[in-house]
């Protein structure tokens, strides 16, 4: 079995509760006390998962950073959901789905940021493409907080041959597209939506694109044209968020 090293608090924390991966070792750094240290080790413990103090330079020869909190562990990979289980909880009779099609994204901390807000709204599923894509690797979850533990995230070879799939079980598909005359404020994202937000530099793929049911942007004023991935990305769905649930 691959194995990989998850380090941070929140990862560590959150994999633990998730009960998703398997753990095989968890390292403390011999200068690392708090109550959230104590809690994790208790839980470890009773988990019997072995715990050890190491060296704070130890932990960061193993985990090539030093942004490790003073915690890491040794799991296996991230569980990758299989598109069929994201798939199987589209129900046609259901209105109420929200995906997350994610194309190009190539930066850890934006596919980080994208998944922490996609758990905080209820995003039911995320695909990513095999190819073109960062991997969901410790430094994804470190940048979403832990979030990834908990989210269901397909990989998938050809995204839009999914989203040909897709259109087939009833969802609409909005492509995130700046230079797009509608405004996200206007488009209609209550029903079964997959939102698709492209990549940092050159935004979705022109085939991509061109299967989308409809393009929207964000409005802007001032000098800078564009929004980084995450944060237009956080804008489009809590908008999602917002138009569903009005009564909140």
């Amino acid at each position: 079995m691959k194995k990989e090293i998850l380090y941070g608090i929140h990862p560590v924390f959150e994999a633990l509760k998730a009960g998703r991966r398997d753990f095989f070792e968890v390292y403390i750094t011999k200068d690392k006390t708090s109550k959230r240290i104590d809690k994790l080790v208790a839980i470890a413990e009773s988990m019997k998962i072995p715990v050890e103090r190491v060296e704070p330079l130890t932990l960061k020869s193993m985990t090539g950073t030093d942004l490790h909190q003073g915690l890491g562990a040794r799991t296996g990979p991230f569980p990758i959901s299989e598109i069929s289980d994201i798939f199987d909880g589209v129900r046609s009779n259901d209105a109420n789905h929200l995906l997350l099609l994610l194309d190009n994204i190539m930066d850890p901390h934006n596919l980080g940021a994208l998944i922490r807000t996609a758990l905080c709204v209820g995003v039911d599923g995320i695909i990513i493409p095999r190819d073109r894509s960062v991997p969901p690797t410790p430094a994804v979850s470190k940048s979403s907080a832990g979030a990834l533990e908990h989210i269901r995230l397909a990989r998938v070879t050809n995204m839009v041959n999914t989203i040909k799939d897709l259109k087939e079980k009833g969802l609409w598909i909005a492509g995130m597209e700046k230079t797009s005359d509608k405004s996200i404020f206007f488009s209609d994202l209550t029903g079964p939506v997959a939102i698709v937000i492209g990549g940092e530099e050159k935004g979705m793929r022109p085939l991509v694109k061109k299967h989308c049911d409809f393009l929207m942007s964000i409005p802007q004023t001032g000098q800078v044209n564009s929004l980084n991935a995450s944060v237009a990305g956080a804008v489009v769905m809590y908008e999602a968020f917002r138009q569903r649930h009005l009564s909140l």
